[in-house]
């Protein structure tokens, strides 16, 4: 199969690779409902050691800049609580942490959450976190230009591998919401 966008080698429906994926992820996918069908969730093979963006970019297209986004966790703190939320921006982008995040979540102060808090409520790779498969009842805000995309590429659970999306799909995903200026 042909990756809809990027250059890879190895590209396979996700649900028809689940054993490449982490077990919240594979969960997901199993359990995947929605107006996009599963199949049309793509896994590319990709090298863990490019994960980071710049190196990604160079191997796998550098137009895949536009085209892909960074799902990172926060942590939106109110008196004694905090709330733990995933936010999912094109990669050319920032979170807007202070601004937007701060104020959806209702919280006095938000900041990114410590790398280990991350990989261990997600049950995910750090630098590879994505928005399926997250732990049940976290908000997952979502930059509305991510949505507007044909396909988005997003981690998989793991460093070594991504998603390609198709945008939609992300508005869809249990307690979304698609916010404008998400990322700035």
């Amino acid at each position: 199969m042909r990756a809809p966008i990027g250059d890879f080698d190895h590209a396979v429906p996700a649900p028809d690779c689940l054993e490449e994926l982490t077990a919240p992820v594979a969960g997901a996918l199993r359990q995947w409902s929605g107006s996009v069908p599963a199949e049309q969730i793509v896994y590319v093979d990709t090298e863990p050691d490019w994960a980071d963006t710049a190196t990604f970019l160079e191997h796998y297209g550098k137009e895949l800049l536009d085209r892909s986004a960074n799902c990172v966790v926060v942590a939106g703190k109110r008196g004694g609580d905090t709330t733990l939320a995933a936010c999912v921006v094109l990669s050319a982008t920032r979170v807007d942490v202070n601004g937007a995040v701060r104020r959806q979540l209702g919280a006095r102060k938000a900041s990114f959450a410590p790398m280990e808090v991350a990989t261990g409520e997600t049950g995910m790779e750090y630098g590879g976190v994505t928005p399926i498969g997250l732990p049940d009842g976290w908000p997952v805000l979502v930059d509305s230009r991510v949505v507007d995309l044909p396909y988005v590429l997003v981690g998989s659970g793991r460093r070594r591998g991504k998603l390609l999306v198709p945008g939609k799909a992300f508005a869809e995903l249990p307690n979304a919401v698609v916010l404008e200026g998400l990322g700035v």
